[in-house]
């Protein structure tokens, strides 16, 4: 069964922007982590107790307190009484785990904006700009 333009379509843009994101964290030394998308998640959504977050990153209830309790470690979450449930902790990010986070974007946006400048001509650039807002529109359909 042929597939037809459309899947191709996904199927590119997939390995694209994959290749793309995986170049980036190497190139900048910000690789992907259990530690860091957990704080990325709690950065952009905000404080949950451990089964939410372990729901919302697909991983088990142990897998997720031993992400917790290395990040709690590091001091990069605080662990607080959940008042909607006083048997369960909610895991908030603190201002030094914000500032991780910033970093690391800080660091990819400088290799982004690198690559940018290094590779791709005034015309292509432009090009990439007006495809910004359907990556958006398909990434804001994902959640």
């Amino acid at each position: 069964m042929a597939a037809d333009a459309t899947e191709l379509l996904a199927r590119d843009l997939r390995r694209s922007v994959g290749t793309f994101v995986r170049a980036i964290r190497q190139d900048t030394g910000t690789v992907k982590s259990a530690q860091s998308e957990t704080l990325d998640l709690l950065h952009r959504v905000g404080s949950m107790n451990v089964a939410t977050l372990a729901e919302r990153r697909r991983v088990t209830h142990q897998t997720m307190r031993l992400v917790v309790a290395q990040l709690e470690a590091d001091q990069l979450v605080r662990l607080d009484a959940d008042p909607a449930d006083r048997r369960s902790r909610l895991i908030s990010i603190t201002p030094a785990g914000i500032d991780m986070i910033a970093r690391e974007q800080e660091a990819r946006v400088s290799g982004i904006k690198d690559a940018i400048r290094r590779r791709l001509s005034p015309r292509e650039r432009e090009l990439l700009r007006s495809a910004i807002p359907v990556l958006d529109r398909l990434a804001a359909a994902a959640y």
